[in-house]
């Protein structure tokens, strides 16, 4: 049975619609995960919404709306998000399913049995935009006296009867853990956890409410609900199946990557550890927390108007161009910003330019001097030999590399650079002047060209799905070939046998235009 891959992203939060950042997130993990089913593994991707919480029951009272109600509508859009940029998600799990309650009862329970939790008053600072306590030592003024949270949201004062956590007990392992290679990416992500725990008291955990009702009861507690990352970070377990300890979860947990913003680090890097370590489950093995995207180089917030619909946004530039702008543009793990006009640029320079001109060139070639059949090959020289190391390098060796170790945008760079390869050989071999000199030579670079293009085209595909499928399909490309170890040469010998012949190529990746209100 094929090697088990589990990645998850956020559990996202829907007092609001879905942002670009929400989008952002989402796609890394779907490139990630085909990337992986390309490598014959048997992955899971979970996403899904996290729908209790004060913030969630003020928002919904404040529209005037049923909490449920209005937590469904909220829910359904970022289903719909994922629909409309083609997330491969496996799951979407929301936390008021009754499975998810059930996991999360479980949870509670496993740490109750561990004697990790007890009962106590909490009067401390919360955020309620954070739905997170913060320390005394890490608030910062804001304008007029007022008292913000380290992400620069207002806190409060709260005072009630609560269940604690004791998190202190688990400073050393979580000091441990993160210290560990791998389990907390990238680098600076890692040094800020670190710094925190060594240089702050690890208190013990407020994880429950009573001054509100909508979260998941306290089992054996009247009055009382989950705190919200409690119940939220659960769902990394529902969404195999537990509390069912069999079949998927058996098989998934523990999860391969948690794909995170940085803003959420310390929550799945002390808070979730700990969890899972008090109620005797395997940790995850890795955690990544990537940057912010910034709107023409601003953070985006409903106060400046700068809030962008990802949806709007696909619709104006096609999903592929954008996945591939978002993935390309930004290095992964750090904050980057985009515009319009960086879409428009990015897109039409590299995909439609670069690579769909050179398939477009080269199946036209084949269709009108080959009558649509792939060309024989009668013998390479330097120049092919040359070319077929380079993109077969590229294409078996560096991106899947790349890929690993989360460099994505590094990997994307890799794969243009062997498209531009392939563009400056086409120039050099001329195979529209050959037919009439040395039309044998003709075929060759034809061929030649066909080959390293439908590797090229397997490669991105993680990227832009659905524009490589309508490419790989135009050329014949089997479904089994469309594997990173399928990626070879003697793709010639397959695609030869098979008699398939091109239909009149069309261009795959038009040409985009800045819209209006863009280009003033």
């Amino acid at each position: 049975m094929a090697e088990p891959y589990y990645i998850t992203t956020a559990i996202a939060y829907p007092n609001g619609k879905p942002h670009i950042g929400h989008a952002y997130e989402a796609i890394a993990a779907d490139v990630i995960a085909r990337f992986h089913r390309m490598q014959g593994r048997d992955v899971r991707l979970i996403t899904g919404t996290d729908e209790h919480g004060l913030k969630m029951a003020q928002t919904a009272r404040n529209a005037g709306r049923d909490t449920l109600e209005f937590a469904t509508e909220m829910s359904n859009y970022f289903r719909e998000m994922c629909g409309a940029l083609n997330i491969s998600y496996d799951a979407f799990r929301r936390t008021t399913e009754t499975q998810h309650k059930e996991a999360s009862i479980a949870m509670w329970k496993a740490m109750e049995t561990a004697g990790d939790l007890y009962l106590d008053r909490y009067a401390g600072w919360y955020s309620v935009r954070d739905e997170a306590f913060y320390d005394e030592s890490e608030l910062i003024d804001g304008e007029g006296g007022l008292r913000l949270s380290p992400q620069g949201t207002p806190v409060e004062w709260n005072v009630e009867e609560s269940w604690f956590f004791r998190l202190s007990k688990y400073r050393d392992f979580l000091i441990e853990l993160n210290e560990t290679p791998g389990f907390l990416e990238p680098e600076s992500r890692r040094n800020e956890v670190l710094s925190f725990l060594r240089n702050n008291e690890l208190r013990d955990l407020s994880v429950s409410r009573t001054s509100f009702d909508w979260g998941v009861p306290v089992p054996g507690s009247p009055g009382h609900v989950m705190y919200v990352w409690v119940d939220a970070l659960t769902t990394y377990l529902t969404g195999i199946g537990f509390p069912e300890r069999e079949g998927e979860f058996a098989r998934f947990w523990p999860a391969n990557l948690h794909l995170i913003g940085k803003d959420i680090v310390r929550f799945h890097a002390v808070y979730w550890p700990a969890f899972l370590k008090s109620a005797g489950l395997a940790l995850p093995k890795a955690i990544y927390g990537h940057g912010f995207l910034l709107h023409r180089g601003e953070k985006m917030s409903k106060s400046l108007g700068n809030v962008v619909d990802p949806i709007e946004l696909a619709d104006r530039f096609g999903v592929d161009p954008l996945r591939y702008f978002l993935l390309r543009e930004v290095s992964f793990g750090s904050d980057g910003s985009f515009s319009a006009e960086a879409i428009v640029t990015r897109s039409n320079a590299e995909l439609a330019n670069s690579f769909g001109n050179l398939a477009q060139r080269t199946l036209s070639l084949i269709f009108k001097n080959c009558d649509g059949y792939l060309p024989e090959i009668t013998g390479h020289d330097e120049a092919d030999a040359a070319l077929f190391e380079l993109v077969g390098t590229a294409v078996s060796t560096g991106i899947p590399e790349a890929m690993e170790r989360l460099a994505i945008s590094h990997a994307a760079e890799i794969w243009i650079s062997a498209v531009y390869a392939c563009n400056a050989y086409v120039d050099a071999q001329a195979p529209w002047a050959l037919p009439k000199t040395d039309p044998e030579r003709m075929k060759t670079v034809l061929a030649t060209l066909y080959i390293v293009i439908a590797q090229l085209g397997v490669a991105i595909a993680p990227f832009i799905p659905a524009s490589a499928g309508k490419l790989l399909d135009a050329m014949g490309i089997v479904p089994d070939l469309r594997g990173y170890s399928g990626i070879q040469s003697h793709w010639y010998s397959l695609l030869a046998e098979s008699d398939f012949r091109l239909e009149q190529p069309v261009g795959i990746f038009p040409r985009l235009e800045l819209p209006a209100e863009d280009a003033a």
